[in-house]
């Protein structure tokens, strides 16, 4: 809606739109005089998207133009700012009036000017509205008043009869009293929510018939009616009113409230215009819920634990208390979630809190602080004994067996504890510290809870100061590959090498990848990493083939993050094209959970890498998912035993038994099969007989410089050949 020039104003001087809604006709025809086209829009814009019935609004930006339009053309209601270019203040209201004398009037001011506009009202306007405090909500409620109030006042002039059959046509209730504080009218829709008919109303103090309450106090509301007609001015009732109802049931209402003027402007009585907003205000009660909790176990979210923590500390030094922040991570959820799947994962989560929320006081908190993580928070802590009882209740709690859906599921906890003030003075640093201590019980065994002490701080430290030099060892040249073989259980020859990242801090030394991998996948610094470590191991793939070195394949470990990362077949081809090695040559390693977190883009990721030649193998197999329906739709050539169960062979009968079953799996499915961590004779045994394709490990070699590999061949090659040849046993069933 652009602004009029002059000549718009005399030849064209009306700008008119119609806002859909529902077909019933309260309000038809709305004219808006206003020279802020930013004001026009926004009203337009509320009612265009609010209004409960279909509205031809015409906006013009001066009085002039309006009593043009207004001569030929009849509005059911006018909004007015009452200082235009060309009229200001009562001037506007009166050649309004007089323009429209029949039409409801709502004044548009810049402040709140209490003479002026008590003037105005009494000049025929019915509400005013202050520009810049307008919603949606009080806009539709002061149109709805002054419709109805300008149809009472009317009747004085027209004949009653028509005013009702205008009034009872209104979809909002509508009650009018007069000076005295008795009930004249009930429109149909007033009686529909109070239960009083206007028969039984009519003559009763408005008092029987409204009863208002504050949602709050419960207290009684002052009449509003009578403050109506006592201040000559519009008012409304608080914003948490209900109104009791003749059957004593309860609506929650919000209403505007006005006097009633006869012909000569003298004050004769008030109607009140209201309507049900239960339902709103229970949308909006969820709504604030939902903000504060969380939507699956309905416990209070990190928002709401953040006060709750907040308001206890608060409160701590004057009781003379300590506050303690318990931080929860359950042990083994992984492992039902995937296996079972989510929504038995969820129905966990909800067992679980109803527990933590039976084992806690009423004051306390049980927060969901997001996946399997809960935090509870224990306000007025005289003793720490007392914190250690209810951690010790809480673990006990967990470990009970939850029944969900005809399974017995076992979880455990571990629990990391901090206390105001000693281990923080806010939210922020008791739930970390908190976390801190959790993960030491995790890594103490689990199933256990640790209290929080300064050093382990230090360990946190550690980790921000490993992030900081790895963003740095890429341009130092600190990052070096060894090489491991890969040995054929059948030849005894070596079939191919895995490239191994090793880091060699100029202070810290060597630093093991356990300690320094998880932070670079933590903080993205594994993408530029896994770059360069398959760009190195192409490239000294490349210069053993090229030395005469009978490599037949090397495989590269790559993360999760680096196989989700852009294009990644595309770099691919463009590293192993310009390092001039044939993709048959290049096997791609990649964990189990790092293939199942998007398994269909995982299927096209790796038909595009296995369409180009590139080998495919799945990692420490048997640690992860072990989805048998997605691995046979992966495209994939080679399965990785993880070396904790190769390690477990000698161990027992029953814990070989596992690694025997992952052989087979592997064999069933027709991939190759390669064991990870041998370091035994028994070990090397067990694997041949249950025909394990490959194997490595430190019984044939441990990780070497690339000068060392190729001397490999030889001495293994040798020793190979030094040793009688035996017959594999036949597969024990």
């Amino acid at each position: 809606m652009g602004r009029s020039t002059k000549s718009e104003v005399l030849s064209a001087p009306v700008t008119e739109r119609r806002l859909a809604g529902s077909s019933k006709t309260e309000i038809t025809r709305l004219l808006l005089i206003e020279d802020d086209a930013d004001v026009a829009r926004l009203l337009c814009s509320m009612l265009g998207e609010h209004a409960p019935q279909d509205i031809a609004v015409t906006h013009v930006r001066r009085i002039g133009a309006a009593e043009i339009y207004l001569a030929k053309n009849s509005v059911n209601i006018i909004l007015l700012d009452i200082d235009l270019p060309d009229a200001n203040g009562l001037e506007c209201v009166l050649r309004a009036r007089a323009a429209a004398p029949r039409a409801g009037l709502v004044l548009l001011t810049d402040e709140n000017d209490e003479s002026l506009t008590a003037r105005a009202l009494q000049h025929g306007a019915q509400d005013y509205l202050i520009k810049g405090q307008i919603d949606t909500s009080g806009l539709l409620r002061s149109l709805r008043l002054a419709t109805a109030r300008r149809t009472l006042e009317e009747a004085f002039v027209a004949e009653k009869e028509g005013a009702h059959v205008t009034l009872n046509s209104i979809a909002d209730s509508v009650v009018c009293m007069n000076v005295a504080g008795y009930i004249t009218f009930l429109n149909p829709a007033a009686e529909a929510v109070t239960g009083w008919s206007l028969r039984e109303a009519a003559g009763r103090p408005m008092s029987d018939v409204l009863q208002i309450l504050d949602a709050s106090t419960r207290r009684a509301v002052p009449d509003p009616m009578a403050r109506a007609i006592r201040k000559d001015s519009t008012t409304y009732l608080p914003s948490n009113s209900i109104l009791v109802c003749r059957d004593r049931s309860e609506v929650a209402i919000e209403d505007s409230v006005g006097p009633i003027h006869d012909r000569g402007g003298n004050v004769m009585g008030a109607v009140i215009v209201f309507r049900d907003v239960s339902a709103a205000r229970k949308r909006q009660a969820e709504n604030a819920h939902l903000s504060e909790h969380d939507s699956l176990t309905g416990l209070p979210n990190r928002t709401l634990l953040d006060d709750r923590i907040g308001r206890a500390i608060a409160a701590a030094p004057r009781h003379l208390k300590s506050v303690a922040v318990l931080f929860m991570d359950l042990d083994g959820f992984k492992d039902i979630n995937d296996s079972l799947g989510h929504l038995t994962g969820d129905k966990l989560l909800q067992s679980v809190s109803k527990r933590l929320v039976g084992c806690v006081r009423g004051s306390d908190t049980v927060s969901r602080h997001g996946g399997d993580e809960f935090v509870v928070v224990l306000s007025e802590v005289t003793n720490p004994q007392d914190v250690s009882i209810l951690a010790g209740r809480l673990l006990q709690a967990t470990a009970e067996p939850h029944c969900i859906d005809g399974h017995d599921l076992h979880v455990t906890a571990s629990i990391g504890v901090s206390v105001y003030p000693g281990d923080g003075m806010d939210a922020e640093t008791l739930i970390k510290n908190a976390d801190t201590a959790m993960y030491k019980a995790k890594k103490g065994g689990r199933h256990g809870y640790r209290f929080f002490k300064p050093a382990m701080n230090v360990r946190a430290s550690e980790q921000q100061s490993i992030r900081d030099d790895l963003g740095h060892a890429l341009e130092r040249d600190e990052f070096t590959l060894h090489y491991q073989p890969k040995i054929d259980l059948r030849t005894g020859q070596i079939s191919g090498a895995e490239a191994l990242l090793r880091w060699t801090h100029p202070v810290r030394g060597c630093v093991s990848p356990r300690q320094f991998i998880p932070v670079a996948e933590a903080c993205g610094l594994i993408v530029p990493i896994g770059n360069w470590v398959l760009r190195e191991a192409c490239r000294q793939a490349r210069s053993w083939l090229d030395a005469g070195v009978p490599l037949l394949s090397m495989a590269v470990n790559i993360s999760a993050i680096e196989f989700r990362g852009e294009k990644l077949p595309e770099r691919l081809f463009a590293l192993l094209e310009d390092t001039g090695v044939d993709p048959k040559f290049l096997e791609l390693e990649l964990k189990e959970n790092a293939l199942m977190q998007d398994a269909e883009s995982t299927v096209s990721i790796l038909k595009q890498l296995k369409a180009g030649g590139v080998r495919l193998a799945i990692d420490d197999f048997g640690t992860g998912y072990s989805n048998l329906g997605y691995l046979r739709k992966f495209p994939i050539e080679a399965l990785k035993v993880d070396h904790s169960f190769v390690s477990q062979i000698a161990a027992s009968p029953d814990k070989s038994s596992i690694a025997a079953a992952l052989i087979n799996m592997g064999r069933s499915l027709g991939l190759r099969v390669v064991a990870e961590g041998v370091e035994t004779d028994e070990e090397l045994t067990f694997l041949k007989e249950y025909h394990c394709d490959e194997a490595q490990g430190y019984h044939f070699s441990p990780p070497v410089f690339p000068a060392q590999f190729p001397q490999l061949f030889d001495r293994i090659s040798q020793a190979n050949a030094s040793k009688p040849q035996r017959s594999s046993a036949a597969m024990p069933n």
